[in-house]
């Protein structure tokens, strides 16, 4: 069995985790609500707080769709209780980031600002300390939405080997190339 699928996932309290005839998972809390719909080889069982999910046979496509489904349900249930946080620095000399609203203002070294509006589900807040690169925060119950807004924002300047700027998420480590070497 798979190792992850084979896990229960604890629903905290506070938490609502609903089934429904044809498949759909619903899961509301205090940061939201989230559905998910599960194939139909995968079967799913609520006792005591406690969610469990059974798969129908052996095939290897069957054992993925488990760990998945249960994965996914996992972040659906830890989102809709403690919600996520992603937090992003902008490395680079004259880079900074602001906000207004669902508006995201990022100066990045190009001619031109760049506006960025962020889903209504993501909150957002920049933060500039003097002698330290500006971070922007992203909250969101949504996993999976807060990492593809993450990701977008990451990809208007993606860090580079040489100086090490760009917007990179805090704590990670960029892989330095040497420059040019002399010949002599």
């Amino acid at each position: 069995m798979s190792r992850i699928g084979k896990a229960p996932v604890n629903i905290p309290a506070g938490v609502e985790l609903k089934v429904s005839p044809d498949n759909v998972v619903t899961v509301k809390g205090p940061k939201g609500e989230l559905t998910q719909e599960i194939d139909h080889t995968i079967s799913l069982s609520v006792e005591d707080g406690v969610v469990k999910l059974d798969r129908s046979d052996e095939s290897k496509a069957c054992k993925s769709k488990h760990g998945l489904y249960r994965s996914l349900i996992r972040n659906m249930v830890v989102g809709c209780s403690e919600g996520f946080k992603t937090q992003q620095e902008l490395v680079g000399v004259g880079y900074r980031a602001s906000h207004k609203g669902q508006l995201l203002d990022l100066a990045l070294g190009f001619s031109h600002p760049i506006v960025f509006e962020i889903p209504k589900e993501v909150t957002v807040t920049t933060e500039t300390k003097k002698g330290k690169p500006p971070v922007v925060t992203l909250e969101s119950h949504d996993k999976q939405l807060i990492g593809q807004v993450a990701a977008k924002i990451r990809s208007f300047r993606p860090p580079e080997p040489y100086k090490g700027k760009g917007v990179r998420y805090v704590g990670e480590q960029i892989r330095r190339k040497a420059g040019k070497s002399a010949t002599k």
